[in-house]
């Protein structure tokens, strides 16, 4: 049975960290109602003892083994993992696997990536390995943080490269927030082995969707009270006080969706590693655009052939993207779809059938598709489907980060909040500019090849 470990970054990633194991312990909860530690669990928990040995060698009585994530925490600023620590979830944290600083990071993305990553690099290496050795066959790492900011996109891009050369053998997934445009973008680009992005603005406009739909009662029905997609409450009604809790749940959900093969049996299960085998067919196009589907949950658990249909059909919309984009209008290299619940392997087939028509692959890729059931499905839902899309829709993206990037870089503004930092250089600047440029000019390359018969398709240059 393989582990993954969960490391957790700053801010934003401690709160959506903390989503996901509350609903991941929720999942296992329903499964394994009596409580065994078994295989499924011990995917991304691990079990403790917790007796104490005395002077003469007598072990205490009372509480056994306590069950642990395997998550290392880090915040250079305390406030949130305190809370976290306060919280319901207090005992599942192994309080010797958090890394924990007062002042924070400033905001500032050099002084967590030079100060804060210099400062705590053989702490934070020492936890790594320690989480390692935990795991009887280490699969992958996930790292969850946000691109905006101090802590989680300056240590997070330094805890990258750190994983990468420590751990070259072991896959990095890494889940990015973006809230705005910052002066570093090429460290993730480079070292994560499959990052996914989703910049804040995109979520917001789905919890927007999602309340719209419920205010106005195009739903047809009402919303279940425990819905795990929207908050982890489920009370829908909060989304207004309480967006970024509902932003979190989406992203840890996906998370759920995306781990359900290494958590629980299934027909047709997927290996972690053949995410990255099967979508990335070059090593520097390897970001998925994700999208997650139903985003809510309806009374009706039922699943009639119109409506499992119906959720094939929301994966590849606009309006169910994580991302602002169309993947149906650009060019897909590879599409993985990861299903939860009483679906069928020949309700799998039929929707790709019936939806490949309409979507344009990459000519030497036709039957691109990684396909995935798991037969528990999230708690609250009868079925759920995550897509995964390596295609060229993200390039607009790209071109609106170096457009906002170069607006701000000729204008020199904030810049000396970076060069102040020891070890900051101009230059880093225009090596990130240039690696932006490079990807977006191999994305071209794809999309020039669209409608091309294969015999005048040219060889890409795509850089190793």
């Amino acid at each position: 049975m393989t582990q993954s470990v969960v490391v957790q970054v700053g801010q934003c990633g401690n709160q959506i960290g903390c989503c996901f194991w509350d609903l991941a312990l929720r999942e296992h909860a329903a499964v394994n109602q009596k409580g065994i530690y078994d295989e499924a669990i011990s995917s991304f928990f691990r079990n403790v003892d917790t007796r104490v040995v005395g002077d003469g060698g007598s072990i205490s009585k009372g509480k056994i083994c306590s069950l642990k994530a395997r998550a290392v925490l880090i915040d250079m600023e305390e406030g949130v993992v305190n809370e976290i620590l306060q919280g319901p979830l207090r005992d599942v944290f192994d309080t010797k696997q958090l890394i924990t600083d007062i002042s924070g990071s400033g905001n500032n993305w050099a002084v967590g990536h030079r100060v804060f990553g210099s400062l705590y690099q053989d702490q934070i290496l020492e936890k790594l390995r320690k989480s390692a050795e935990h795991c009887d066959c280490l699969q992958c790492f996930f790292i969850i943080h946000s691109m905006g900011g101090g802590t989680g996109s300056g240590l997070g891009t330094f805890l990258l490269k750190m994983l990468e050369d420590e751990f070259p053998e072991v896959y990095r997934f890494v889940t990015s927030i973006y809230p705005s445009v910052e002066y570093h973008l090429h460290p993730l680009f480079l070292i994560a082995s499959l990052p996914m992005f989703f910049p804040q603005k995109s979520l917001f406009d789905i919890i927007s969707k999602i309340d719209l739909m419920v205010n106005s009662g195009k739903l047809g029905t009402t919303v279940k009270p425990k819905s795990l997609v929207t908050s982890s409450s489920g009370a829908l009604k909060t989304q207004h006080k309480k967006p970024f809790d509902a932003m979190n749940n989406i992203v840890a959900n996906l998370l759920l969706n995306l781990t359900s093969s290494a958590r629980f049996e299934g027909s047709l299960n997927m290996d972690l590693n053949e995410i990255s085998m099967n979508l990335v067919p070059f090593p520097q196009l390897h970001y998925l655009v994700s999208s997650l589907t139903p985003l809510y949950t309806l009374t009706d658990v039922n699943i009639p052939p119109r409506r499992l249909d119906q959720m094939f059909s929301d994966a590849f919309s606009k309006d169910h993207q994580l991302l602002r984009a169309d993947p149906k209008h650009s060019l897909y290299l590879a599409c993985a779809l990861m299903v939860r619940g009483n679906v069928q392997i020949s309700d799998l087939r039929r929707n790709i059938e019936r939806l490949k028509p309409s979507l344009q692959f990459v000519s030497w890729n036709q039957e691109g598709w990684k396909t995935s059931l798991c037969s528990i499905p999230p708690v609250g839902h009868s079925h759920s489907l995550l897509a995964l899309a390596n295609n060229t829709c993200v390039k607009p993206t790209f071109m609106e980060l170096k457009e906002r990037f170069m607006r701000l870089y000729k204008k020199k503004a904030h810049l000396h909040h970076y060069l102040q930092v020891e070890g900051m250089e101009e230059s880093y600047f225009t090596e990130a500019v240039s690696s932006l440029s490079a990807l977006i000019q191999e994305y071209n390359q794809l999309d020039a090849t669209k409608n091309m018969p294969v015999q005048d398709l040219p060889r890409l240059s795509i850089a190793m």
